[in-house]
């Protein structure tokens, strides 16, 4: 352990970071106020088609950036490797949001909105891959999980914005608000952050990889040379063994890494989260609230911030398992009467006296989820893998995350229709179920651990 300087410098690049995923967030929000927008007739003056969308061509917007998502981590992954981190999280992350953006504020048809939100996906997937590792590998053992942990207060930032901004605006203007947060991210990130440490090592650049941690730690000397040899030794641990992801399956302690890595970010997809996100404006209209339905995602957006603050002041006292498993319960308590609600909606039961339940059970959700599910299986995968496979585990984890998402985001209609939305808050109740046994038996407690003692855990 060294000695703590002055950690200024380190949290404002963090910060800067984070506003990939920021973007990334806006990404995943931007479809709650665009598509009412799209297929309602009151606004066919501002829709960029001149006429109202299909069913089909809705669930294809919603669901094309999970489908892209499943993509950008293969990119993202070899190039972390090959290029850097800082390189990729500039122009495999950075640029396609800003491209997807001008697209969709100045598309036409709806081809065009596919691609925009393709790329979209591209970049969300990236980012999941990529800055997790970054954030990690600058990061001081004392304070990871928090530093980890903060991507996701940006990432829960970008719906809220999303939700703020997109009601008031014409999707043009909203999506040209919407690239200004990649450009200031690219310049920001190119002029001030410096690359990972543990990456310039990787490559046998000693003296880069001390001036980049001599900058993120603003210590002492002594403390930033300790510090760096004991980064050698776990890079040059990792690199004699350099592997690629099928070197997974040859090592217990990595196969246990690889199914919890996988399991959390499956039980995260499950829980039915990008149903909130990306359908909020449409789960609201659809309870018949007297709230207008374009307030009521604000209410859920800012609830998910004040939530997602939390996590990164108690992560590093309480765990990432004891927050999990909380998580867990408070998703699975919600999502019951959540889907009772609509249950006797649909039944014809007169609902209108407890119309405010379901704004109540999603804000719940919205919390709990943001306790763990939310944050903390990308701080996990970014803890449990060695530096020698971590890109192609991350790689792995992340595509097969968005697979799940894009599965859940497309067929989330057809599955309404037939067991109803409350059947499908209920089934994602259920693998909150799942989730809770799966965390307490099998997932290990990674806080205040060095990535050496951790591949030690793994491996008994």
């Amino acid at each position: 352990m060294h000695e703590s300087g002055d950690r200024t410098f380190l949290y404002a690049a963090v910060c800067v970071g984070n506003l990939v995923a920021l973007t990334a967030g806006i990404g995943l929000g931007w479809t709650s106020p665009v598509i009412p927008k799209l297929n309602n007739p009151l606004h066919l003056d501002e829709n960029p088609f001149g006429r109202l969308i299909t069913a089909e061509e809705e669930s294809w917007i919603g669901s094309l950036l999970a489908f892209g998502a499943i993509f950008g981590p293969f990119v993202a992954g070899f190039s972390a490797d090959r290029f850097g981190r800082k390189k990729t999280l500039l122009f495999v992350c950075g640029v396609p949001f800003l491209v997807s953006f001008i697209m969709l504020a100045f598309g036409k048809c709806v081809a065009l909105y596919y691609v925009g939100r393709f790329l979209s996906g591209f970049g969300v997937g990236a980012v999941f891959t990529v800055l997790p590792n970054f954030n990690s590998e600058v990061a001081e053992d004392s304070i990871r999980g928090a530093i980890s942990s903060s991507m996701n207060v940006f990432v829960v930032l970008g719906p809220l914005f999303a939700y703020v901004v997109g009601p008031f605006t014409s999707i043009m203007v909203f999506s040209i608000i919407c690239a200004i947060i990649p450009a200031c991210f690219i310049v920001l990130f190119y002029m001030m952050v410096p690359e990972s440490p543990y990456y310039l090592l990787s490559i046998n650049d000693s003296v880069g990889a001390m001036k980049s941690l001599k900058s993120f730690r603003r210590s002492s000397d002594s403390a930033v040379n300790k510090e760096l040899q004991n980064m050698k030794i776990s890079v040059e641990s990792a690199m004699c063994d350099q592997g690629t992801f099928m070197d997974v399956f040859k090592s217990k302690g990595l196969v246990k890494a690889l199914v919890i890595s996988m399991a959390l970010v499956g039980f995260q997809q499950f829980s039915g989260i990008n149903i909130v996100l990306f359908y909020s404006q449409t789960v609201f209209e659809a309870t018949g609230s007297s709230i207008p339905s374009d307030i009521s995602p604000m209410i859920v957006g800012g609830v998910q911030v004040i939530a997602s603050c939390i996590t990164p002041l108690i992560v590093d006292r309480a765990g990432r398992k004891l927050l999990h498993i909380v998580s867990a319960t408070g998703m699975l308590l919600s999502q019951v009467p959540l889907g009772l609600y609509f249950y006797l909606q649909t039944d014809g039961k007169d609902v209108q006296g407890i119309f405010w339940l379901p704004i109540l059970c999603l804000n719940v959700y919205i919390t709990f989820y943001n306790f763990g599910f939310g944050p903390l299986p990308w701080t996990v995968m970014a803890e449990i893998f060695p530096a020698n496979i971590k890109s192609s585990a991350s790689t792995a984890t992340a595509s097969f995350c968005w697979v799940l998402g894009f599965i859940v985001t497309k067929f989330f209609s057809s599955v309404t229709e037939e067991i109803g939305m409350g059947g499908s808050f209920w089934l994602f109740s259920g693998f909150c179920f799942l989730a809770i046994i799966f965390v307490f038996t099998f997932v290990i407690e990674t806080k205040g651990k060095s990535f050496q003692e951790i591949q030690e855990i793994l491996a008994r």
